[in-house]
């Protein structure tokens, strides 16, 4: 299976960026072995797919309502990203967590509404500094894993999981490799244990602090299917960079070890 690597833009970008990103991609994605997945704000949705054209690469929302329409101002719902051109949306990101409240019901409520309007949903998991330094990262792990990812999550198709060590976003520090490969190996022992077979072939993703000088180990890694890119999305270079670190792990399914 080829790794996935989606760029979160967060609350940041231009339509120059879109240019910029939707020429370099059309010029490389071809020439990747990994599947690409673009994630700007809502505003710059409609402008990427039009700029991105027939390039092999889609693009994704940054969060949705777990409802369908109603008076909800300044929320938006899965078929609205659906019907602008929409194949994917981030859910659970620990910064929707912290900034928002949402808990792990709310998070597999808007689950379930992404998949019903035919949306990829990318749900995140990830803990804090506090956790790590107590013993607790996989527990608390594990329950965000348990309680955000619905009855249907690995029915055809299957959502994705990306594991974000909170800690490590933006602050340019990353668990060693041997953290990852033991918490990529916990999930993907409770993905199997709750989803059976269809358990082994979800893939997971790794974000934080994905770099271009730290990408190539990072996703040579066990159970690692992919990367969750932050800041090095808004460089094209960067971003399509941390892709072409992906070759080596053609062909690995997930769930290899």
């Amino acid at each position: 299976m080829r790794q996935i690597i989606i760029g979160n833009w967060k609350m940041n970008g231009t339509k120059a960026l879109v240019e910029t990103m939707a020429r370099e991609v059309s010029s490389r994605a071809a020439s990747l072995a990994c599947d690409l997945v673009l994630c700007p704000p809502a505003t710059l949705i409609v402008p990427l797919v039009a700029a991105l054209g027939g390039a092999p690469a889609k693009v994704g929302g940054q969060d949705c309502d777990a409802r369908a329409s109603g008076a909800h101002t300044g929320d938006i719902a899965a078929t609205m990203l659906r019907e602008v051109g929409a194949s994917h949306v981030i859910l659970g990101h620990s910064e929707r967590r912290a900034d928002h409240g949402e808990s792990d019901a709310l998070i597999c409520a808007k689950v379930a509404a992404a998949r019903a309007a035919g949306l990829t949903p990318i749900v995140c998991v990830g803990e804090d500094e506090a956790a790590r330094q107590a013993g607790r990262a996989e527990a608390v792990v594990m329950g965000q894993l348990a309680a955000s990812l619905p009855a249907d999550f690995a029915d055809p198709p299957a959502g994705l999981v990306a594991y974000e060590p909170i800690w490590a976003i933006g602050s340019g520090r990353t668990p060693t490799t041997d953290d990852i490969a033991a918490m990529h190996g916990a999930i993907r022992a409770a993905l199997r244990d709750r989803f059976g077979a269809a358990g082994g072939a979800i893939a997971i993703l790794y974000g934080g602090s994905v770099k271009p000088g730290n990408a190539a180990a990072l996703l040579a890694l066990a159970e690692v299917g992919g990367a969750l890119v932050g800041g090095a999305s808004l460089v094209p270079g960067d971003f399509l960079a941390i892709a072409a670190a992906a070759a080596p792990a053609l062909g690995r399914a997930p769930g290899a070890s």
